[in-house]
């Protein structure tokens, strides 16, 4: 009776190429999931952030205090991130318009939309952050794990041609070392896939979210300078 391999024996039995194959697929599994966790604790800290601060800010609290606040908790070390900052950006562009002085209302608003563009564009590349990576593991490792597999069948049977007496349990092992590689490669593509899509899904979310912020927060904004010139 054949003596039963297991998974490590037919990993260390196998041929370099496999064996390159294999290492591979590990290396990418494993930055996949560093980066999925990473990317798990990012969108989680975001959504919470997010909920505090529009809260705070549909509380009726003064736009100028409410970036002062943000103003300390930078400077005390703290972080803002997704929708504060657009909201930073705007503001503090916005105010830096208006105490400039006879500057038309309409050119005022163009100047806080420019801010809140590049801000939101800086959020968009935070959230797609590794998410190009995810999406090549997902859709090559497969076919990387096929090539070790189709590698590793062609080296049993060149074996195989070799011997007087051919049987199943001299071909066995050989055709099992290639399929660990096809193994591998679906152990990496399909947490990757899952990540990808996930974390797609949260992207598209919160890119909706901050646009449509903007553009509420833009009508208050045109509401003030409009107001402030109607007084004025």
């Amino acid at each position: 009776m054949a003596e039963e391999l297991s998974v490590i024996d037919l990993i260390l039995n196998a041929s370099i190429t496999v064996q390159l194959v294999m290492l591979t697929l590990f290396l990418a599994s494993v930055i996949s999931w560093f980066m999925i966790v990473q990317r798990m604790f990012y969108f989680r800290a975001t959504d919470t952030a997010m909920r505090v601060f529009e809260q705070q800010f549909w509380s009726g609290i003064d736009l100028s205090q409410l970036f002062r606040k943000g103003t300390a908790n930078t400077e005390a070390g703290k972080a803002t991130v997704g929708m504060e900052n657009i909201f930073r950006a705007g503001f503090k562009e916005f105010t830096r318009l208006r105490q400039q002085g006879h500057i038309d209302p309409d050119a005022i608003i163009e100047g806080a939309q420019r801010a809140m563009r590049v801000a939101l564009s800086r959020e968009e590349e935070q959230m797609e952050k590794h998410l190009a990576f995810l999406a090549t593991v997902g859709s090559t490792s497969p076919y990387v794990g096929l090539f070790g597999t189709v590698w590793g069948i062609m080296g049993a049977f060149q074996g195989l041609a070799m011997m007087h007496q051919a049987t199943l349990a001299t071909v066995a092992p050989g055709i099992s070392e290639a399929l660990v590689a096809t193994a591998m490669g679906l152990f990496a593509a399909i947490p990757a896939v899952v990540g990808f899509n996930r974390f797609s899904a949260r992207f598209e979310s919160l890119m909706n979210k901050y646009e449509t912020f903007s553009d509420e927060f833009i009508s208050i904004l045109h509401r003030q300078t409009h107001s402030s010139a109607a007084k004025g």
